[in-house]
């Protein structure tokens, strides 16, 4: 059995990783899947860049940073989904102009979804640090604690389960970021390129066992038991699974099937971060070099025979 060492964020887009492990797919495929959660996405490229980590499921602009910025030797094994991504505000606020003189609450400032924001509000005339501040709080359950603790927090970018809090606590969205934005490639799962080539067949075994993962997820058969896990996992109320899982298998939102990359969405991501933090980025290279999807061809197959 060879451990892999997970790193992720208590949400509903984690939902494969515990059927994975409670319906036995990685431990079917000789993995053992240790997963551990963060506060925010810092701390989470901190893990991986030590090896603290062997593989991380986040937004993949995080690898792009690791690569562009730290110099570290990342690359992106999968896809996941376009981010399921809401800009939620204040009551009162009706218009993404009206976020003037206002204070925007991110994970961190330089990465992710605080750019798809970012972007979003220079779209309306709105300059960060100029027209609005940006506070970095953390992951999303961060975020919208911030917003419920001050209505000086405007606005965030939240995505399921704190986007359906977000409507229970009166907090309004201004839309979609697929609709505001874009296509975009969200939330993957990336790796130490290194670790990745000692380790090809633990790391394929373990894509497989997540596909096999995601499959059930997808599963309407299997809608039931999923809701029933994101309760008692995330501690979520039984409406706001529901909810959860209904996006989750969304299928223009939602998960990707089989953790496909957009490859149209990577370039979107990596086009928004050079735009948006321009020299600041290290140097530029196409998408196939923050890429490498053979782990993912080969656990595609594997996850088939598996499944016959």
């Amino acid at each position: 059995m060879a451990e892999v060492k997970i790193c992720a964020y208590p949400t509903a887009k984690s939902l494969p990783l515990y059927v994975g492990i409670e319906r036995g797919f990685f431990e079917r495929l000789g993995i053992e899947a240790s997963v551990h959660f963060t506060d925010n996405s810092r701390a989470q490229r901190d893990s991986l860049a030590t090896g603290a980590t062997d593989i991380v499921h986040l937004a993949v602009d995080n690898a792009l940073s690791m690569v562009d910025d730290d110099g570290q030797d990342v690359v992106i094994v999968t896809g996941g989904d376009s981010g399921m991504n809401e800009l939620f505000v204040q009551p009162g606020i009706a218009s993404i102009a009206d976020l003037r003189g206002k204070r925007l609450v991110v994970d961190a400032p330089d990465t992710a979804y605080a750019l798809q924001a970012i972007k979003i509000l220079g779209n309306h005339g709105l300059v960060a640090g100029q027209d609005y501040a940006i506070d970095a709080v953390g992951r999303g359950e961060l975020r919208l604690k911030a917003m419920g603790a001050s209505r000086d927090a405007a606005a965030a970018v939240l995505n399921p389960p704190y986007s359906f809090t977000a409507e229970d606590m009166g907090l309004v969205s201004l839309g979609n970021t697929a609709d505001l934005f874009g296509p975009y490639q969200a939330s993957g799962a990336f790796v130490r390129r290194p670790w990745a080539n000692a380790n090809r067949a633990t790391l394929e075994r373990y894509l497989a066992g997540y596909i096999l993962s995601l499959r059930w997820v997808l599963d309407p058969a299997n809608r039931a038991r999923c809701i029933a896990m994101l309760s008692e996992r995330p501690g979520l109320t039984a409406a706001t699974a529901a909810r959860s899982y209904a996006a989750l298998v969304d299928p223009r939102l939602g998960f990707t099937p089989d953790a496909a990359l957009d490859s149209v969405g990577l370039e979107s991501t990596i086009s928004l971060r050079r735009e948006t933090l321009g020299s600041s980025t290290g140097t530029a290279r196409q998408a196939s070099g923050y890429v490498d999807l053979s782990f993912h061809a080969a656990a595609v197959k594997l996850a088939g025979a598996t499944q016959s």
